[in-house]
Order: structure tokens, then sequence, then C-alpha cells
């Protein structure tokens, strides 16, 4: 007999075991999936591994179904799963979820059309010849056949879609079907893809500036010593060339190359431009995307039924989840902006960083691995500096261009002077007008969507919460509505107090929109673009509104950080950050790291080719140190600052953080067992585990929060930490019985 260890779509701790059937013995592999019975439910699960022993205690069930010929998943995916399930403290099966796309989890429909082509009665010029004067009277039909034979070029055997041979020819669909019946054409359902693959080479390789060029060869020459090298180049240094150079020299080896990007706008403007570099073998995969999308994707990266030696897609650009795909060919992994927190999974599980899984996949593969970014992680540019990493600084723009001249302005003192107008100063007004003058384009940046981040009653204070979470409830003018921006629980605007009946509600704060909306009394005439997550939620919505705003159909682009990651328009002379405020007083370790790399980042988008850019940034905290920083372009003061601070406070890159936290509807029930936690794995882990503190939002889609940090040693055996933190986690809810008791543990927290 032979036996299956199958992995199911679900959050199980162990894999269940299988008979393989007779009539399947030989042919199943790892990485196939097959059908299976648990209890009454049938399941799609993925082979994991083979053994010729049965399993003791249970009678062992057959597969249901053997569904593929060949594996879907590789073996090199397999061990990548194995070591996210194993580090980031998750199952084999959640991390199944998030790799294959639903449409390999549940049904995957081609896309088919009909096609057209000459029935085998006519497939030759006598034949063919003859017919036509079979149909002298029958002129409609003679047109028809006329007209199909113009798509065709006369290549007798050639076949055209029936959509694109009606459209040319106008014929009526009796007119077609009286050509079928009379042996004319016949018709056949062809699969084809729902991708466009039309993109064909257009442009030269770029040429490298001589301090590219010279970058491009240090990485190479570092890459013989080191598998991992930071590419710290600043804003509009020209990573991107130096990319796409290094992308060139994997293609000619027959590699395939991996690029990795924070937000998926950002692929908008690099789709194309790699493309028009290097053609329809570079795809792009990302959230955005239908199931049955990605499906093709995924089956475009890997070797497969339908592409067994030579994957179509060789260079994949991507978000988080990229990193999961099936590559077969992998000889470069690029992580752009690789200190963005996007690149970390927040929920479900598995949590991983996609970053640091890059890493660990390029070693996997052989390949090499290069992180970009202007401003670098705290950790990342710590393993760069000690020599764990290479490390490649480029220091100049690719244009001429100074950075931009960044002013500072404290909107107390703008407020105490009258010179605050609503949301904006003076002189940030001034700039705005002497740009558009100017015909440039402005950006201005605000880290918060919606109209305000909450309204308030002026009569008795209330201001309206979430039914579901602790916190306070944003309006969106748009929708007219007051919206949580953690579960999504949707309210009307009331038009009086719930609690005092006053009709005398005030919004506080601004976001996006209301920015948009002030913005439009004080320049009319300007053409406004808003770019956050309320804007880009249909499919192409970032590529309409990113091209808008390149191709200059738009003067004022207001969004969130969406609009500081990477994008590069030629025109924009001016950036605004309208309220540094609320990134550097957010209660967390990393704030200030944050708030440094959204600074410099957006900043960075100002005076990109021709003239020098300036920035106006908003705040009442003018003599931040962060702020002074960014003023002066100072990334290695800033970092040392913040390493001796880290240092002092036991933080990364000192130490490894692993965060926990427990979650329950009862809220007794969650201070009693974190009460338990903290005693039990308290005793075992000492002065390691810190907590129970609350998270900065306690409550959650009706569940109550209390959080843990472990602060492991970098001597300290962290799969053996784990593993004590997943035996109490075990312990607990079988001492206790409390059911719905939840532990999430987030491994390299963000």
């Amino acid at each position: 007999m032979e036996y299956v260890n199958v992995i199911l779509p679900l959050a199980l701790p162990q894999l269940l075991t299988y008979a393989v059937p007779e009539d399947f013995l030989g042919k199943v592999l790892p990485g196939m999936r097959v059908e299976v019975e648990v209890g009454r439910k049938h399941y799609r699960a993925l082979v994991y591994s083979l053994q010729d022993e049965a399993p003791q205690g249970f009678v062992v069930k057959p597969l249901r179904h053997v569904i593929d010929l060949m594996p879907v998943v590789t073996a090199k995916q397999l061990e990548l799963w194995k070591w996210i399930a194993s580090y980031y403290m998750c199952t084999l099966g959640e991390v199944m979820t998030a790799a294959l796309p639903n449409g390999l989890r549940t049904t995957y429909k081609p896309r088919t059309e009909t096609f057209v082509r000459l029935h085998e009665s006519v497939q030759s010029e006598a034949l063919l010849e003859k017919m036509l004067n079979t149909l002298s009277r029958a002129k409609k039909q003679e047109k028809l056949l006329l007209d199909f034979l113009n798509l065709t070029n006369g290549v007798i055997e050639a076949a055209v879609p029936r959509k694109m041979l009606m459209n040319s020819s106008g014929a009526s669909a009796a007119t077609f079907n009286a050509c079928v019946e009379k042996h004319i054409f016949e018709v056949e359902q062809r699969e084809v893809g729902r991708l466009d693959r039309s993109a064909v080479v257009t442009k030269n390789m770029p040429v490298l500036s001589a301090a590219q060029q010279a970058a491009c060869e240090e990485i190479q020459t570092q890459w013989q010593a080191k598998d991992v090298v930071v590419l710290h180049g600043i804003t509009a240094s020209g990573k991107t060339e130096i990319y796409a150079a290094l992308m060139a020299e994997e293609l000619a080896r027959g590699n395939q190359v991996l690029y990795l990007v924070p937000e998926i706008a950002l692929t908008t403007q690099l789709i194309g431009r790699l493309q028009q570099l290097f053609g329809n073998v570079v795809g792009v995969y990302h959230s955005k995307y239908s199931d049955e999308e990605r499906v093709e994707i995924y089956t475009m990266i890997g070797a497969n039924e339908a592409f067994p030696e030579e994957p179509p897609l060789r260079i994949i650009v991507g978000a988080r989840s990229a990193v999961l795909l099936p590559f077969v060919k992998l000889g470069l992994v690029i992580v752009d902006e690789e200190h963005e927190a996007t690149f970390k999974q927040v929920d479900p599980a598995p949590r991983y960083h996609a970053r640091d899984t890059a890493i660990v996949l390029a070693a996997q593969h052989g390949a090499k691995a290069l992180l970009g970014t202007a401003t670098p992680a705290i950790e990342t540019y710590s393993n760069a500096k000690s020599g764990k990493f290479g490390l490649v600084t480029l220091s100049e723009r690719f244009h001429p261009v100074p950075l931009p001249a960044i002013e500072v302005i404290d909107s107390i003192s703008m407020r105490k002077k009258k010179r605050m107008d609503g949301l904006f100063s003076q002189p940030l007004l001034t700039a705005i007008g002497e740009a558009l003058e100017k015909k440039e384009q402005v950006i201005l940046f605000q880290n918060r969507r919606g109209f305000s981040p909450f309204i308030q009653c002026a009569g008795c204070g209330y201001i309206p919460q979430c039914k579901h979470c602790s916190v306070s409830l944003t309006y969106h003018k748009q929708q007219h509505a007051l919206i949580c921006h953690y579960c999504g629980y949707t309210e009307r605007l009331p038009g009086n107090c719930v609690e005092c009946g006053s009709a005398n509600i005030q919004t506080k704060g601004f976001g996006t929109e209301k920015i948009e909306e002030e913005l439009q009394r004080y320049f009319p005439d300007a053409r406004l673009a808003r770019l956050d997550l309320d804007t880009t939620r249909a499919k192409h919505a970032y590529r309409r509104i990113i091209n808008e705003f390149e191709t200059g159909q738009k003067d004022i682009l207001i969004g969130t950080q969406m609009v500081t990651k990477g994008l590069d328009f030629s025109r924009v002379s001016l950036v605004g950050i309208l309220n540094a405020d609320n990134l550097l007083n957010f209660p967390d370790f990393r704030a200030h790291e944050r708030s440094f790399q959204l600074l410099t980042q957006v900043s960075g988008r100002a005076g990109r080719k021709e003239r020098r850019g300036r920035v106006l940034i908003q705040t009442t905290q003018p003599n931040s140190p962060v702020i002074r920083f960014v003023q002066q372009h100072d990334y290695h003061a800033w970092f040392n600052l913040q390493l001796s601070e880290r240092h002092e406070f036991a933080f990364p890159p000192y130490v490894r953080l692993i965060g926990v936290n427990m979650k329950h509807a009862n809220e007794a029930v969650l201070q009693q067992a974190a009460t338990l936690f903290k005693k039990y794995a308290g005793a075992v882990l000492g002065s390691r585990l810190f907590g129970p503190f609350p998270p900065v939002v306690p409550r959650i889609q009706q569940k109550h929060i209390l959080s843990f940090w472990i602060r492991a040693e970098r001597q300290d055996n962290l799969p053996d930490l784990k593993k004590i933190l997943i035996q109490q986690f075990g312990q607990l809810r079988i001492r206790q019985g409390w059911s719905g008791l939840e532990f999430v543990a987030d491994v390299d927290p963000v």
C-alpha cells in the first residue's frame, strides 16, 4: 500500500494521512491536489509527502480523487511553506490558503471562446473555389466567406474568433448559422487566457549614468561574497534603471526574476515601463486580480501540464503574496522599498514578512537578493553595517538636480498669527498657487482617509463609536456615512446627537476627502485627484488615477501613503505635508522610524528632473529630531540616534520580538486567561515576557484584546521559545476549557 500525508486548507496543527487507491499507485506525487473526506465534508487537499507504512491507531480512509496529472506546487514551495509555518508560528494549512489562488483550492473555470474555421469538406483551394461558385446567388453567405478568408489572409487551415468575424463582416446570426449548416464553417470551443499578453518591446535598455553603472558593478561584486545586498539610493537616484539592467542579465541566463513592491499602486507605472523593455515575459500578481486571473498567472510561472519546459512569465512584479509563487528558474529577487511595513502580513495567518521570506526563497533557489530603498529599515541597515548583508550606496540623483528644499511650518505659530486658513497655512496656499500658475503639479499628503476622523456633539461631547471595536467612527462625506476602518461597520450620519438630541454635531480633524473639498474652494479651476483606499477599490482605479496625473490631466494629487512610494512624476514641483503630527505621535516604538521614512519618501516626489523641488511640512512639533533629520536629508544621523535608543530600551535589532494577542468576547474571561498565561509562561520565559497590556485598539469585531511581548535575546534559541509558547497556548485552553479563547502570535511585528 501507499499512503499520503496531506495539507488541508484549515488551521490544523498536523497533517492527515490517506491511502492511495489502487488505480493511482505510483502516480501520486507531492504537490498534487487530491480530494479527501474529513467527517462528512469533502476538501481539496495538497499532497505533502508519501509513506509506505500505514499509520497506527486508526482506520485510514482512501483518497476520493486525484485531481492533477503533475504537481501544481513545487518541492521548493513546500520547503518554503514549511519554513513559514515554523518561523511564523502557524499551520501549513494557513500557508496553503495564502499561497494558492482560490481557483486552485476550489473550482477554476477556464475561459473559452468560440472559434470558426473552414469545414474539412472545403479545406483545399479547388473545393473552396467550388463552394464560392455555389454561393453566387447567396450573396450574404458569399460575403461572409470572403470576409473570413480576408481575416485569415487566405490560410485555409486558420481559425478566427467568431466574435471577430461577426464584428468585421456585420453578418447576422442567421447567415452564419446557414454557413455552418452548409458545411462551409465549423466551430469549436478553445481555451483562451484572461490576461493581456500583447506587450512587445518598444524601448532599448536605458543607458546608465556613471554612478548607476558603478553601483551596478559593485552590487555584482558584493554578490560574490554575500547573497543579500542592500542598495541604499537616495530618492530619484535611478534605482529602477539598475534593477532593469540586472534583470536583463538574469533573462540572458535563462532565469526568472521576482520584483516585490509594497503597493499595488507602484505596479501601474512600473509594469508599463518593464513591458516596454522586456515585452510579454513581464507579469504582475496582486489581490486586485480575479481568482481566475491569478490562476492563469500562477500557471504561467511554474512548470505544469500547459508549460512543461519554459514558463512564459520570466519577470514577476507583485505585492507581498508574489513571494509564494511557483518559481522554477529563479535567479534574482528584488525587494523595492524594502523598509515598507506593508510587506508584513498582519491578518490572517500566516503573518509573514515578504522581505524576509524573499531572502529565504532566494537562498533556497541559489538566487541573489537585492533590497533597495532610500530609507532602509533599522534592522536591514544594521545587518548591512555589521557585514551580514552587502551594502552599496547611490548618493546622487539621476538627473543633476539637488534634493528638494524642505521648509517646516509651525502650525501653532501660524494659527496665533492668523495665518492658518482652515487646514492650510498661508505659505502652503501661496506655494500651491505659484505652482499652478507655472503649470506645475502638486502632491498633498495626509495619512488619513475619509472626511473627518470623527464627529462630536458640541452640546454633550458625545463621539459615535463602532459597535464592534473600541474606535470612533470616521466620517465619509461622499457616502454620507460613519465607517469603522477596522471592521467596516457603517451607519448613517445622524441628524441629531443620539445622547442629548442636539443638532450641533461638528466634524473633528481631517482626512483626504476633506482636503479635496476645501482645496477646491481655494483653487476652483484646479483639477484634483485623490489617491486613497476609498478611491481605488475598483480594479483599474490605480491605473486610471495615476495615468491622469502622469499625463497632466490633473494638477493636484491628494493622497495617503500611497503617494509616497516610488512614483515618478516629472512635473511635480511642490509637495505639501498637511499634518506630520499624527505620524510622530503614534504609540509604537517604530513610530519615529515610520515617520522619517514616510516624510523622506513623499518629499522625494518633488523636483524629479529639471528643477529643484520644494516641500512644505505643517506640524505643531517643528523641533522634532525626526523632522530636523528629514529637513537635512541626513539618514545616517537619524539611524545612529535610532540605534542608540533601540539599544537603551532593548528593541530590535538588539532583540527579537514575538507579539502575542489574546482575544475573547468576554472581558472577564480574557483577564483571567491573561493572568494565568502570565503565571505559567512567565515561569518558563522569565524576564523575556512583558505584559499583559491593552493594545492601541483594545476591542475589534466584538472581541476584547490583551497583548504580551516576548523579547528574545540574540543568544536565545528562538525555535525553543516558540515551542514553549505553543505548549502554553494549548495547555491554557485545555486547563480552563474556555471556548472562543484565541491566541495570535506575531513573530517580528512591525
